[in-house]
């Protein structure tokens, strides 16, 4: 059988701007389709902060100029970002495969996935979103119950919580895909925020973090490596000190520890470590590992060159 897994990509490995995401799409495709021809079932996460931030200030300056027109909410803008992102990303995946010789598809699946709404993040944001506003204009989306935050010399800006992902909503098509040896791209941007609302689903007004996202899609599809790419190619202790050092194989019980004396920052690196450890601990004793590394480094790394690898 093959061995699945799910790959976490970073913003460096998908851009900006448009033309930096069709270059950077192009590369981090031909990673993908060297990993597939190694002999796993993928499934492929990825970041959407530009995306998501360019989406939602360009619809709402749209509504502001144009009265008829609705501002338009940030589930909405992580759909279109997942719809953006994945459309450039799955034919730079089908391209790269073809090429390889290798007969078979890749497609996005638009996903939602289910926060608490009583999660402690909703009550303490911290994603900034947007374009800069004024004092007056911060003062109307507060008046709406927004949250906005003020940078010194610049303006004021929205932030909305991150809550953790709880559930995911098409998870059964996304395993059907992956039975059937597709590539599947899902839980983009870590998927369209919903609250469930009797029978109903509701848009919330968050961003879900990719890697903790990332993490759950591999604990739902029964994943045997959890490979996270950002920007470094190991974890690092003390980084840009004295007294730097490079993770490699490292258990989760270390890393837990690490965790609980703050050696990763909260904003970067902690949400992949704990994403890590959740997705190795939700299976005790079935041999799933995580892998931290940078595109570059991804084959070396699964094949225990390099990186920061965290097992049981």
């Amino acid at each position: 059988m093959k061995k699945r897994i799910v790959v976490a990509l970073g913003h460096k490995a998908l851009g900006t701007t448009l033309p930096e995401q069709k270059k950077a799409v192009k590369r981090s495709a031909e990673v993908l389709a060297d990993i597939v021809e190694e002999g796993y079932q993928l499934a492929v996460c990825h970041s959407n902060a530009p995306q998501v931030g360019m989406i939602h200030t360009a619809m709402n300056e749209f509504g502001k100029k144009h009265p008829d027109y609705t501002e338009a909410p940030m589930s909405v803008c992580s759909a279109m970002s997942q719809g953006y992102i994945g459309y450039d990303l799955q034919n730079a995946v089908q391209t790269a495969l073809l090429k390889k010789g290798i007969y078979k598809g890749a497609c996005t699946v638009l996903t939602q996935v289910t926060v608490d709404p009583y999660d402690e993040a909703f009550y303490h944001p911290i994603k900034v979103i947007g374009r800069y506003m004024t004092a007056e204009e911060a003062d109307a989306e507060e008046k709406k119950g927004n949250y906005c935050i003020e940078e010194a010399g610049k303006g004021f800006r929205r932030i909305v919580a991150a809550p953790k992902p709880k559930d995911i909503v098409e998870i059964q098509a996304i395993r059907a895909l992956l039975d059937a040896d597709q590539v599947v791209i899902a839980a983009g941007g870590g998927g369209i925020p919903v609250l469930k609302q009797g029978m109903e689903l509701k848009g919330a007004s968050a961003i879900i973090e990719k890697d903790y996202a990332s993490g759950r899609l591999a604990e739902m599809v029964d994943a045997d490596i959890l490979l996270i790419l950002t920007k470094d190619e190991n974890l690092w202790l003390n980084y840009e000190t004295e007294k730097a050092r490079a993770l490699h194989e490292v258990t989760v019980e270390e890393v837990k520890k690490l965790i609980a004396d703050n050696e990763f920052p909260k904003a970067s690196k902690l949400p992949k470590v704990q994403a890590a450890v959740d997705f190795i601990e939700e299976k005790k004793g079935s041999g799933r590992k995580a892998i931290i590394t940078d595109l570059a480094h991804a084959l070396d790394a699964l094949a225990g060159k390099t990186g920061t690898i965290i097992t049981e």
